[in-house]
């Protein structure tokens, strides 16, 4: 039979009261009276029934976080580093991927409400947020990850991808590359659509630059490979001479399905940038040039905004990193 509290009180001889202070307010209970406390849940195997005890509370230890694609090592990143800064303060950390598709993020925001969770990171896939704010206006914190919350309606950390593509794009002209595709989708989500914007205000500001946008239905190593095919297919003469994936996994299966067609050299016939330096990045077959986040770093402080959440306060704060360019061998010229 398990041990109940009232067993732990009776056998250190001390009140319930006390039992339940040395488990949740140790500074209220003397030295010795703790100890004496600490012996009997040690002798009796007592172990704390946390589900109760959030449901009396009405909130739980976890926070809950929904990121667009688990399969993604950016996102396993940001995951890592909102679990190692939750653990700093007692937490956990639920993580579920949307996989893009907006019935499934629904899902997973109502279950997390279910389990009474003590706050939700998420990386919304639209810009309209009524599940989000419903959710806000019954006392769940919430923080935008990886997306910056234009109107202010809630705390946000992301990366300036506006800047991102920008830079990325403007790369690939100081190459001498004028004929420029971005490629990724879909374009409903913020990331590709501000990250292509910055490769237009690039392009826009270069004489004889072009851009075209090679939609794809997701952003991973299989639609790379796809487009990579239809690239491959077009002429020589009406292929890009340069291209930015929307992130690393597109990129990848880019030159994956260059290298399987034989038809399109990188960076040859075609410069290739991509996005977050995933570890992989400097891995592949030719080492991509990338736009880096600070993954970890986006993570921890967006358990941090969602603690000053917790505790009151109202300005929502928006902390917005700047990115950086990471150059290698698929843009043709490599840093030393």
């Amino acid at each position: 039979m398990t041990a109940s509290v009232r067993d732990v009180a009776a056998a250190a001889q001390v009140s319930v009261g006390t039992v339940s202070n040395v488990l949740n307010r140790p500074e209220k209970v003397s030295p010795e009276t703790a100890s004496r406390v600490r012996q009997a849940i040690a002798q009796l195997g007592f172990i704390r029934n946390d589900v109760a005890r959030q449901l009396r509370a009405g909130r739980s230890r976890a926070i809950g976080m929904v990121v667009l694609d688990l399969r993604n090592p950016f996102f396993t990143d940001v995951a890592r580093g909102a679990q190692e800064r939750a653990a700093e303060h007692g937490l956990s950390v639920f993580v579920t991927g949307s996989d893009e598709r907006p019935e499934r993020e629904r899902s997973a925001l109502e279950l997390f409400e279910q389990q009474r969770i003590a706050g939700v990171l998420v990386t919304p896939i639209a810009d309209d947020l009524p599940a989000l704010r419903s959710m806000r206006d019954r006392g769940i914190p919430i923080v935008l990850v990886d997306r910056e919350s234009r109107e202010r309606a809630f705390p946000s950390v992301a990366v300036d991808d506006v800047e991102g593509g920008r830079i990325a794009a403007q790369h690939l002209l100081d190459g001498g590359r004028r004929q420029l595709a971005v490629v990724g989708g879909p374009a409903l989500l913020r990331q590709v659509t501000d990250r292509r914007e910055g490769a237009r205000q690039a392009v826009q500001a270069t004489p004889g630059a072009t851009l075209e946008h090679i939609e794809t239905v997701g952003l991973t190593v299989e639609e790379g490979r796809r487009a990579a095919g239809r690239i491959a297919d077009r002429a020589p003469a009406r292929r890009p001479d340069a291209i930015f994936a929307a992130n690393d996994l597109v990129a990848l299966g880019l030159l994956q399905g260059f290298v399987m067609t034989g038809e399109v050299r990188v960076p040859g016939d075609v410069a290739l940038i991509g996005y977050d330096d995933i570890d992989f990045a400097a891995a592949a077959v030719v080492p991509l040039s990338s736009v880096r986040q600070p993954a970890e770093l986006i993570g921890s402080t967006a358990v941090d905004l969602l603690l000053q959440a917790s505790a009151g306060s109202r300005a929502h704060e928006q902390v917005l990193f700047h990115p950086e360019l990471v150059v290698r061998a698929s843009t043709g010229t490599e840093q030393a």
